[in-house]
């Protein structure tokens, strides 16, 4: 795989213009700000994962899997494209949970220290029912974590209703 090429004018701009439009809380046009960034671009890690946020803001689930197999693609260094796949792929009608789980299980390996992927591994087994498992990747999440922040985003998170008394008690 050959090293993403560097963005520079006019692409820049439709980035920016498309930041600018979700600021706004207008996704529709921070997507057709970023279709004008050039079809050699499109593929660029920073172009895909914008685009996975403007398809989550419209709740595009399919649009967001399909930008975040593309960062599997070309970004699977970063722990955020196998967030992004797991999310999307969680949401979508040939995913679910079970799904997103298988995801991000192997992402754990590659990852050992990232809290957020413990975090969510925690969320999908408590959804799932497997409340041992997810006491177990909350617990993990908190060790390696911000604890405060973690505290905070659980309290604020109903797939983890369930441990909201033991989150409090932290």
């Amino acid at each position: 795989m050959k090293p993403p090429a560097e963005l520079a004018p006019p692409d820049t701009h439709f980035i920016s213009a498309a930041l600018g439009w979700l600021a706004l809380g207008n996704p529709a046009e921070a997507r057709a700000e970023l279709d004008g960034v050039c079809p050699a671009h499109q593929q660029h890690p920073a172009i895909l994962n914008l685009r996975w946020g403007i398809c989550a803001e419209l709740a595009d689930w399919p649009g967001a899997l399909h930008a975040a197999r593309c960062l599997a693609e070309v970004a699977p260094e970063r722990a955020s494209t196998w967030l992004h796949l797991a999310y999307a792929l969680r949401r979508v009608p040939e995913g679910g949970l079970a799904a997103a789980q298988e995801i991000l299980r192997p992402a754990l390996d590659r990852f050992p220290k990232e809290a957020i992927i413990l975090y969510n591994l925690a969320c999908y087994a408590c959804q799932l029912g497997e409340m041992a498992d997810a006491r177990r990747w909350l617990d993990h999440a908190f060790q390696r974590g911000h604890p405060d922040h973690l505290k905070r985003m659980a309290l604020a998170d109903d797939d983890l209703k369930p441990f909201w008394n033991e989150v409090r008690e932290r």
